[in-house]
């Protein structure tokens, strides 16, 4: 508890440092309002509001900066200059000695020393969650050691119940703020990297995406070595070569970069569209060309899924951009959960309408697949239209495996290549022999509910001639307004009383003869009575008032 509060207060601090301490003053009930919006640092404050945005997330640290990366790739909600600087945010930090990460080895893989040969004490990269050390093991096999950080989980699980907590702030403070659903987006980060802490998770994926990749020539998933890794250390084996993006690299090693990125691009579309299961996050380092001259898939962490039923309705919404059809995109939209109001459904018709022939139009060196989403974002936030977080983190990958195709081959175009793939993918849909079987069990099933319908109407005809049918409305309004006639029922009835108290006690005073002993004393016992009655009259219709108020907010 003391940590988490020390980290608050952190939290509170940077905030203040990068000019933002009104925002402290707001979501921060525990801290003494000081005018944290007068502070600053002069040369933060001449920055724009989203570069220091950017510069606080960094300084944050690493549960900060993962949430900023994963919130680039909703462009349907942020301002483009927000997620411009979001994407600038990077995942490194000094890496740890070796003798103070090797605790983590030895909790993790007892007698690990046995196991391997040697274990290079300088790390060959460093993040916020690990760092990898090249190895070799007993048997003489060369292999990457990634090792978990120690205290990392700690950390961010403190920081993932600030975050929840700031979220729930600003969605009571800011009202408007429920259109981006905060509560939501820490909920499904949450949940994210969580999965990045258990490295078992990652080799698993590692080993789905090696044997869905086994039928593409040219492609390589590295081997996991489960004898040696655990949930907080994980060894695979080591691949060397150049980054995808270094062209001149890959032309000096003898490759034409046109037809890597051919091979890359075809290993995606299969991962997506028919594994339903794909390597996220391929950045130009997490893609190596090898000196044989395959595809290396590295760092496996980020793996997402797309479930039949949407990878169907991706897959229809894909064929819609590219056959320029908006019926199609409007029916995928609304297939994914998408919902638009009626009175802009023409005019969002008609925007999406235009992005698409703009992007059918265009040449490939002027407009591509990444700046078209970018666009197609924008659309969806002028809309106010609330988007499922997975697609928008697809068409990122998408976005991005194209800029590394374009950068291979200047003449690639996103469209050109996916059109035949995904008209053979519709093919398949709706002509396969799975496709058409699917088709004929539905047809029956369907058939079999028709011929039961005479029969389920003769029940109900049955059930009303015999009295047996009842009928139960439920309706709010109804609901509420009995409960408001109870309660001004109520109210009448007291007022009833106490009026009755106090002509009661008037008349007694007025009737009575003086020399009854204690008639004063009814008296004002009646009064002091209908005034007590009274007063809780009124508190208890303030009271339900502010209730009312309150839950209306």
């Amino acid at each position: 508890m003391l940590s988490g509060m020390k980290r608050y207060g952190q939290i509170a601090d940077i905030l203040v440092k990068h000019g933002f301490g009104i925002v402290v003053d707001e979501l921060f009930l525990s801290r003494p309002r000081r005018g944290y919006f007068r502070r600053g640092r002069p040369e933060d404050l001449e920055l724009s509001a989203y570069e220091r945005i950017r510069r606080a997330i960094e300084e944050l640290g690493p549960t900060f900066i993962k949430f900023g990366q994963i919130m680039s790739t909703r462009r349907e909600l942020f301002p483009p200059e927000l997620i411009n600087e979001l994407c600038k945010l990077q995942d490194q930090v000094p890496p740890l000695l070796f003798s103070e990460i090797r605790h983590v080895l030895d909790e993790a893989i007892p007698g690990w020393e046995e196991q391997f040969a040697h274990i290079d004490p300088l790390p060959i990269a460093a993040a916020s969650l690990s760092q990898v050390h090249k190895g070799v093991l007993a048997d003489g096999k060369v292999v990457a050691v990634k090792i978990q950080r120690p205290g990392i989980e700690e950390e961010i699980e403190t920081d993932l119940l600030i975050l929840t907590s700031l979220a729930e702030r600003i969605e009571s403070v800011f009202p408007t703020s429920h259109v981006f659903n905060p509560t939501g987006l820490v909920r499904e980060f949450s949940a994210q990297i969580r999965k990045e802490l258990d490295f078992t998770r990652d080799g698993k994926n590692a080993e789905r995406i090696r044997r869905n990749m086994a039928s593409i020539e040219g492609v390589r998933v590295p081997q996991i070595y489960w004898q040696v890794s655990s949930r907080r250390v994980l060894t695979m084996e080591y691949i060397t070569g150049v980054r995808i993006d270094d062209v001149d690299a890959i032309c000096r090693m003898g490759f034409i970069p046109g037809e890597i990125a051919e091979r890359g691009f075809k290993a995606y579309l299969k991962q997506i569209m028919v594994d339903g299961f794909f390597h996220g996050d391929p950045h130009p380092g997490n893609l190596v060309i090898m000196p044989d001259g395959n595809l290396a898939f590295l760092d496996f962490g980020i793996c997402m899924v797309l479930r039949p039923q949407r990878r169907d309705t991706f897959i229809r919404l894909m064929s819609g951009i590219v056959q320029t059809d908006v019926d199609e995109c409007l029916i995928a939209f609304s297939d994914l959960g998408i919902s638009i109001a009626s009175e802009d459904k023409e005019l969002f018709r008609d925007d999406l309408y235009l992005l698409l022939l703009d992007y059918a139009e265009y040449e490939v060196q002027q407009y591509d697949f990444s700046k078209m989403t970018i666009e197609l974002s924008e659309i969806l936030r002028k809309y106010n239209m609330r988007v499922p977080g997975e697609l928008m983190r697809l068409l990122k990958v998408i976005g991005m495996v194209g800029d590394i195709a374009l950068a291979l081959d200047p003449a690639f175009c996103f469209s050109t290549r996916a059109r035949p793939y995904l008209a053979d993918l519709m093919r398949e849909k709706y002509f396969s022999t799975e496709a058409i079987r699917d088709e004929i069990r539905v047809g029956i099933h369907s058939i079999r509910s028709l011929m039961r319908i005479p029969e389920q109407m003769n029940a109900a005809l049955s059930r009303v001639s015999e009295g047996r049918i009842r009928i139960d409305i439920i309706a709010e309004d109804i609901k509420r307004l009995k409960e408001t006639m109870d309660r001004s029922t109520d109210r009448i009835m007291v007022g009833l009383i106490t009026s009755a108290i106090v002509v009661g006690s008037s008349l007694l005073l007025l009737a009575a003869d003086y020399t009854v002993p204690y008639v004063y004393i009814i008296a004002l016992a009646g009064y002091g009575i209908a005034a007590l009655v009274g007063l809780y009259a009124v508190f208890h219709a303030f009271f339900l008032a502010r209730r009312s108020s309150y839950r209306n907010r």
